[in-house]
Parts: structure tokens; sequence; C-alpha cells
């Protein structure tokens, strides 16, 4: 009896653990299936992602690029762009020259990672920190490195053109209010023979009789920055009816990024002065207008600056005068030089430096006496910005995108917020509009 019993029990045994094989072999087969259709799932994904584009993000001014032979194989690759806290995204079709611009910008990033690892310190490159800034109109010299913090500082505490600022000073206020102020503080002046010491010493024969005041309907300003270079902008600067160049800036050689075109060509003192820069014999100072400035004392004593110019141009205009008379020639009034730098200040908190504008804020502002729309290229840098001072000049300084002299970063921001352009014109092409002084409309 008590075998029949065992042999019950070792029976019934065997059949719940057959069932319970049966059940959890089930379990097993259903948990692979899951597992290769989500991985099947995001196989695919990660393929079809890999094949559609490569994604190049900006996330705080950091480039990240994959390598340009991999970029130009892929031709239906897209650049995403990150802005602002949202970072939300905007995509277009990369340029053969952006592609060289990129991987040249990676081995740049990896060099100063390399950098910093080597030197064992936490510093990084504040330049895309900086181009940020401009292009969303909010800037300060905090954001400068240390060496040109403490130029901006020593210039601040020589004042060597006797600098004394008696204005209110107002950071907020608006386009309009910004174009208005401009418009009747930065008046185009030059010199004439209304004035001591030139009345005396019968400069009316040198001075032209007509003053500057033809009015072109579109004119372009262009920077000699070296990030105009691989710009592709010669042909769209060139249809404009006016053109303005700076210094010693040639086209002959550069047409495709600056065009060939110049209307006027506006030149600090030591252009005249200098022999390198063979002011009366060069071509690119011929049939044109050509204007001149120097930096004056701030209070502009015309007596005291004609014997004490920053570099002798006196001379050397009479010169080109007697040469060249037929040519319309003009030297920009102290006035003019100072009044628009205390436009800068009463727009700025902080302590600007105590020296004349820019010859390129200085050009800006006299197009927009003479234009009704000024596009101006290049002086707020696009993403080809470099340490390249001049694209015609292999001398690299950060200083002469940011400032140490001239109060350029000031100055640019108050381009950015006074003029029209979308941030993908200033990353790309480094293009803002400005209207010119005739269209701005203020209240009486």
């Amino acid at each position: 009896m008590w075998n029949g019993v065992v042999i019950v029990q070792d029976s019934l045994l065997r059949h719940v653990m057959k069932q319970s094989s049966q059940v959890l072999l089930f379990f097993l087969v259903v948990w692979m299936l899951l597992f290769l259709v989500v991985f099947t799932y995001f196989f695919d994904s990660q393929v079809n992602q890999t094949q559609k584009a490569i994604s190049i993000s900006y996330s705080d001014g950091q480039h990240v690029a994959r390598d340009s032979r991999e970029l130009k194989k892929t031709h239906s690759s897209r650049f995403a762009e990150r802005r602002g806290l949202f970072q939300s995204r905007r995509d277009f079709k990369l340029s053969d020259s952006i592609y060289k611009q990129l991987h040249l910008r990676n081995i740049y990033k990896m060099r100063l990672e390399r950098r910093i690892k080597k030197n064992k310190t936490k510093t990084i490159d504040n330049t895309w920190l900086l181009m940020e800034g401009l292009w969303k109109g909010n800037v300060s010299s905090n954001m400068l490195n240390r060496r040109l913090q403490r130029v901006i500082k020593d210039y601040v505490r020589v004042n060597k053109h006797k600098v004394l600022y008696k204005g209110k000073r107002n950071a907020s206020r608006s386009r309009q209010e910004l174009l208005c102020q401009m418009k009747l503080q930065t008046r185009l002046k030059s010199l004439d023979s209304s004035e001591q010491p030139f009345v005396r010493l019968g400069f009316q024969r040198w001075f032209p009789s007509q003053p500057l005041q033809k009015v072109y309907k579109t004119c372009a300003v262009v920077s000699s920055a070296g990030s105009i270079l691989n710009s592709l902008m010669g042909r769209e600067i060139d249809s404009h009816e006016a053109v303005l160049r700076f210094n010693s800036a040639p086209s002959i050689g550069y047409e495709r990024d600056v065009g060939n075109k110049t209307t006027i060509r506006i030149m600090n003192s030591q252009i005249l002065a200098n022999p390198k820069y063979k002011f009366n014999s060069s071509s690119i100072y011929k049939n044109i207008a050509l204007l001149a400035w120097d930096p004056a004392p701030y209070n502009f004593d015309l007596e005291k600056w004609y014997k004490r110019p920053d570099y002798d141009l006196f001379k050397p205009y009479i010169a080109h005068r007697e040469s060249f008379p037929e040519q319309p020639f003009y030297i920009l009034h102290p006035s003019f030089i100072w009044n628009l730098w205390d436009f800068v200040q009463s727009n700025t908190v902080e302590n600007i430096q105590p020296n004349p504008p820019s010859s390129g804020f200085i050009g800006i502002t006299v197009m927009m006496n003479l234009c009704e729309e000024v596009d101006v290229y290049e002086y707020i840098p696009s993403v080809r910005q470099s340490s390249l001072c001049h694209y015609h000049e292999k001398y690299v300084d950060v200083a002469c995108t940011f400032g140490a002299y001239h109060p350029l970063i000031y100055e640019k921001m108050l381009v950015k917020r006074m003029g029209t352009a979308s941030e993908h014109d200033l990353r790309k092409k480094g293009m803002v509009t400005l209207p010119g002084f005739s269209k701005i409309t203020c209240p009486t």
C-alpha cells in the first residue's frame, strides 16, 4: 500500500515539475523576443540618424565638430545651432568654407584643451563668450581676458587726452532713443577755414569749398578685420551704391571676400605720416573721396592740436591737395570725433577708454550721415572671428577685435543695439544694418 502511495506522489511531482519547466521556458522565450524587438528598434534608430545628418552644436560658445572629411562626404549634413538657454534649433547647409573653418576651430579647441591640461589650470578661452555677448548685445569689460582688462585700466588712469566727461549715463535707452541721440549729437563736421589757426594760415586754399554731403541710398562699410576672409561677400558688397573702406586696406587680390568698389576711404593720421603706406603714390588713395582724422585733445583746442597732432597730418594733407586739387579730401573736425566718444560713454555705465573711437565706428557714423541705409560687414565678427587683425596683414592680436586703445566692445554693442540684424546674419555673415540719419524720425 505504501509503495502505491509513493508511486502516485512521485508521478504528481514529475507532472508539476514538467508544467513548471514549460511555464519558465515560455516566459524566457517571450523575454528574448521583447529584447530583440527593443534592440532592433534602437539600432535602426541610430543607423537612420547617422545616415540622415551629422549634427554640429553650439553650446556656451564651444564648437564640437566631426572630422572635416566625414563632413564633406555627407552631402546631406546640416548645421544645427543652439542659441540661448532654451537651445532652439535652426538648420542650414554647410558651405566648403564653413567646413574648413569648423575643422580649424576643432583643431584649435583640441590644442587649447591640451594646453589647459598641461598647465593644470582651469582657465578657458572666453572668446566665444564675448562673441555670444556681442551677438546678443550684452558685453562687459569683465568678459575680456586679464591682459586687456589691465590695458583698459591703464588707459583710464593715464588719460592722455585729458578727457573730462560730465554727462549722464544711461545704459537702458531704447533703439529709437539711441538713434535719435546719435543723430542729434554726431552730425558730420570737417575742418574749414572759418576757425583759427586755419584762417590765419590761409587754409582756405586747401580745404574743399563744398562739404561732404552727397546722400546715397545704400552703403556698405567694409571692416578690415581678418574674419572677413573666406566670407564670399564681395559681390554683395559691390552691389551697394557707395562703399567705405579703411586706412590702407586693399581690394585687389581679395575681391571675392571684400569686393572691389571704393567710394570713400577714411584714414587715421598714421597713414598720411608714415612713408610705408605710400600715401602720395599708392593707387588705393586715388579717384575716391578721402577723410582723415587725428586725435586732438578732448577740449579740441585747435591751436594746440595744429602744433602738436598725434601724427603730422597737415603737411602730407597740403602736399596731397597741391598734387590732386580736384580730389575731395577732408579732415574730420575733432568735435565730431569727441562727440562720438561722448555718445558711447553716455550709453555705458563702465568707464570706457578715454581715447578716441575706432576708425570703424567713426566710419559707420560718417556713412549714417551720408546714406539712407548702411550695411556694416564684420565690424561685429561672425563665426569666422580670429585673432588676425587685418585680412591683408599677418599680425595677430585679439585686441584688434575687442579693443585696447579704442573702446571697441562698447562701440560694437551699441551698433548691435541700434541695428537690425538676425542672429543668423550676425553669426554667418557678420552683417548688421543701420538706418541713415535722413530716415530716422525723432520727436521734436
